[in-house]
């Protein structure tokens, strides 16, 4: 079962790990928007494009950890799949969620060089959409990160201070195509919200 939020990372660890049984959708109630909750229907539609169940659960302010393992619980995993690179919180939180669920915890992403991976996610033949950034990176906001643009977008990222894999949520992403997907997304770009210093674009 793999923790997912239909970005770059989350489906890269996927595809690490495959197969996978069940994608799951944690919803968060943060306190800025999430732009793969703002686009919750595209989030599920390029999922299921992997041919994979989906299933979302909405999490409850202050038993969000106690909600996840109750959803793992009742989905039976044995197994699960994150896409922690390198923020040690990160990992210690989703390793006391697998204890507690009795499963085993699998962080194909951990330890890596986020620059050199944000490489490799690119030349494994994911392409993402740019859906939510700050507004240092708002160049990048709906433009797309593949092959081609890779290397724009990391040496804008260099210089402009910020980690080019995002794994602080600097920016976010939407898979519009893997090796794993049947089909590339299609969408519609309603145009950018603002909150604060953070743009996220609503797509349909």
């Amino acid at each position: 079962m793999a923790l997912v939020s239909g970005g770059k990372d989350s489906l890269y660890a996927m595809l690490l790990a495959w197969p996978v049984e069940v994608a799951l959708v944690l919803s968060y109630e943060f306190p800025r928007p999430s732009p793969h909750l703002l686009n919750l229907g595209k989030t599920v539609e390029t999922l299921l494009l992997t041919g994979v169940p989906v299933t979302v659960v909405k999490l409850s302010r202050g038993r969000e950890k106690e909600g996840t393992v109750r959803a793992l619980r009742v989905l039976g995993a044995t197994e699960v799949v994150a896409g922690d690179v390198y923020i040690e919180e990160h990992l210690k939180y989703t390793e006391s969620i697998a204890a507690e669920v009795g499963a085993s915890l699998v962080e194909p992403l951990w330890g890596e060089d986020p620059e050199e991976l944000l490489y490799r996610e690119v030349e494994a033949g994911i392409e993402t959409l740019v859906v939510g950034c700050l507004a240092s990176l708002s160049p990048w906001l709906g433009r797309v990160l593949n092959v081609s643009t890779v290397q724009d977008f990391a040496g804008f990222c260099r210089r402009a201070g910020v980690d080019p894999l995002g794994e602080r949520g600097e920016y976010h992403t939407l898979v519009l195509s893997s090796p794993l997907h049947s089909s590339k997304l299609t969408y519609r770009s309603l145009g950018a919200e603002v909150y604060g210093d953070y743009l996220i674009l609503r797509l349909v």
